[in-house]
């Protein structure tokens, strides 16, 4: 099984940066994405950004431009650079890992969150 911690996440003014990084550990599958979630009280998770194994990446047209998303493959870890934060961009911010191939093909990970609170 893998686990995938958030870390990263705390209080920042508007306009501030933050970065959000994802650390997996245990028996790592092979990965189809890695992404990064986010959630607010009352809403279901929506897609802030994810990247394909290959570069590829996508991402939510509310943070094109602010955010960037990037991966360590060597290291298991994933990253959220999030530039002139708003406040709507507050939420608890949750990292998956999908998997390609293998018995949880298709499977998402996900982990436990981190809260970010973006102030003006």
């Amino acid at each position: 099984q893998v686990q995938l911690v958030e870390s990263g996440g705390g209080l920042a003014q508007a306009g501030e940066p933050l970065r959000l990084s994802c650390a997996a550990s245990g028996s790592v599958p092979s990965i189809f994405a890695m992404g990064w979630y986010r959630q607010t009280p009352g809403k279901q998770r929506e897609l802030v950004a994810n990247i394909v194994t290959g570069g590829l990446t996508n991402y939510a047209d509310s943070v094109k431009g602010r955010f960037t998303i990037s991966r360590d493959s060597a290291k298991n870890m994933a990253y959220l650079q999030m530039n002139g934060l708003k406040p709507e961009d507050t939420a608890v911010y949750y990292c998956d890992l999908r998997v390609l191939a293998g018995r949880n093909s298709g499977d998402d990970y996900w982990g436990q969150g981190t809260q970010v609170t973006v102030s003006s």
